[in-house]
């Protein structure tokens, strides 16, 4: 059963001007202090990609780490941490991303995920669509297959979704 989208995003906290003049930051503690909210939407993912076979839930720092990790025990997966430059202590690898002005770094350890093995990409918002695409393509060039990214949020003005064109990409609240 899906989650009720309509109570998630009303759970959704608009903070005006954070962090930084103009934007409008949502702010999804209200939602995981929702233990039904909290519950539906971790459901919600699991729920989608029900019936497909996963090895790896890859969670991207940091809200990620929060609904990656229980989506990756529903389905028996192992959780990866993937991390902003400078976090992980062991081999890693790196991907560029483009940000507003300029451009960062995202880790993961070489030893996550492996050839063949079939990885769900997991985060709290979709926006312009860099970590989501940088973290997939980490996860290409260590071998494996990206089998979709979910998001309980997603910020459709700013055109993310065309950055992951070709993957199965779930999100459960859209703000157009």
């Amino acid at each position: 059963m899906p989650p009720d989208v309509e109570h998630l995003a009303g759970l959704v906290r608009d903070i005006p001007d954070w962090p930084k003049p103009g934007v409008v930051f949502k702010d999804i503690t209200p939602l995981l202090i929702d233990v039904e909210a909290f519950r539906a939407t971790v459901d919600g993912i699991a729920e989608h990609f029900a019936g497909t076979h996963i090895d790896r839930v890859l969670g991207v720092e940091a809200r990620g780490f929060i609904f990656g990790a229980p989506v990756a025990y529903r389905f028996g997966a192992g959780f990866v941490p993937v991390r902003k430059a400078g976090k992980l202590p062991w081999e890693i690898e790196q991907q560029e991303y483009a940000l507003e002005y300029g451009t960062d770094l995202l880790e993961i350890h070489r030893d996550g995920v492996h050839p063949g093995q079939r990885v769900l990409v997991v985060d709290d918002v979709l926006a312009t669509g860099g970590t989501a695409s940088a973290t997939a393509r980490l996860a290409e060039r260590l071998g494996a297959e990206v089998v979709g990214l979910a998001f309980v949020i997603e910020l459709g003005f700013l055109g993310g979704r065309e950055q992951l064109e070709g993957y199965d990409v779930l999100s459960l609240v859209t703000y157009p």
